[in-house]
């Protein structure tokens, strides 16, 4: 249901934001699905984009799926703990970028316009909330995968 604001963002039945451009249906449906399948993991919009937070507080992920300002391509922002921006950037710099706004925090951004890697694009996700989840809630995700906490 679009809202009579110019700019103002579409939603879903549900309260999402309607995500409406060429592909990016199945691009939200991906992500939706990563990030919403970790503990306490919710999703509102943010600036207009679907954003992904832990309890409502702390975002992790913003999916800007038609572009966002001069990046004119689908891509995500991902909280990055000290130097995974740097490291990721010189790895692959038509990959993963300096998203304005967040990325002098560290956060890093990874473009969806080109061949998506998923097992890929989930680790950044899981590592993005791992970077601001509390340590009960990462305690939780790894009691649930069977892994040992660090």
């Amino acid at each position: 249901m679009a809202s009579g604001r110019p700019g103002a963002a579409q939603r879903e039945p549900d309260g999402r934001v309607l995500v409406t451009g060429p592909g990016t249906k199945v691009l939200i449906r991906r992500v939706r699905a990563v990030c919403l399948g970790l503990p306490g993991a919710t999703e509102r919009a943010s600036h207009g984009t679907p954003t992904f937070f832990v309890r409502d507080r702390s975002a992790f992920v913003y999916a800007w799926l038609d572009g966002h300002h001069d990046n004119h391509f689908a891509h995500l922002w991902c909280a990055a703990d000290p130097g995974v921006q740097e490291a990721l950037i010189r790895s692959g710099p038509d990959r993963y970028f300096r998203p304005p706004y967040v990325g002098h925090r560290g956060w890093v951004g990874v473009r969806l316009d080109t061949r998506i890697d998923w097992d890929e694009v989930e680790q950044l996700c899981e590592d993005a909330y791992r970077t601001v989840a509390p340590r009960k809630l990462v305690a939780e995700l790894d009691a649930g995968r069977g892994d040992r906490p660090d």
